[in-house]
């Protein structure tokens, strides 16, 4: 396909433009997702005030089921390496220009797919649907950038998107099961009873 004249100005004029936002954007995504960590503070947070423990309780747990499935079972078994791995493969070229971002465990499935979805998808389900769309875009978006990075095949982000619906379905079913004292408690000190230290 022969490039036009606009086409051919587009991509020169803006080339410069598209990189300096698409590359730091999908690193920043890519950042929320290390470790797990922003997911699980916010998790914990929603967990400790009342009006959001059902949201918070269900993150939580299919965070903690992800983890354990993906993180210390199926990444050690499968033992997929990283697309960059080898030097003289396809995607190695790729990864140098997005700026070689390493990474120290097993590639299958995404660990940062796999925690967003088990984190996002009891998110989506509790809330309303106004704006619980809102997280599913989240952890898609994701899923795009560790492909984008080109630190994990697309296979990889597919699996944990597998792995991290299955656990958030897991933490919303176990949830619902849970007794109704575990979403009333408080952190306030409730007060005394009258002449209780008297």
């Amino acid at each position: 396909m022969e490039m036009t004249a606009a086409a051919a100005w587009l991509n020169t004029t803006f080339a410069n433009f598209d990189q300096s936002i698409t590359t730091p954007v999908m690193e920043l995504i890519s950042l929320l997702g290390k470790g797990g960590i922003a997911l699980i503070v916010l998790s914990l947070v929603l967990l400790v005030i009342r009006k959001t423990r059902r949201f918070g309780t269900a993150m939580l747990l299919g965070l903690a089921i992800g983890a354990v499935v993906v993180n210390l079972w199926l990444k050690v078994v499968i033992a997929r390496p990283r697309p960059y791995a080898d030097a003289g493969g396809f995607y190695y070229p790729l990864w140098q220009m997005m700026g070689s971002h390493i990474e120290s465990d097993y590639s299958f499935p995404s660990g940062h797919t796999n925690a967003a979805f088990a984190c996002m998808v009891p998110a989506f389900l509790l809330g309303k649907k106004s704006w619980s769309w809102l997280c599913l875009l989240f952890a898609f978006l994701m899923g795009v950038s560790r492909i984008y990075l080109v630190v994990h095949y697309p296979s990889d982000v597919l699996g944990g998107l597998i792995m991290g619906t299955i656990a958030g379905l897991l933490g919303v079913l176990i949830m619902k099961h849970l007794p109704e004292k575990w979403y009333s408690w408080s952190l306030k000190k409730e007060d005394s009873p009258k002449g209780a230290h008297e």
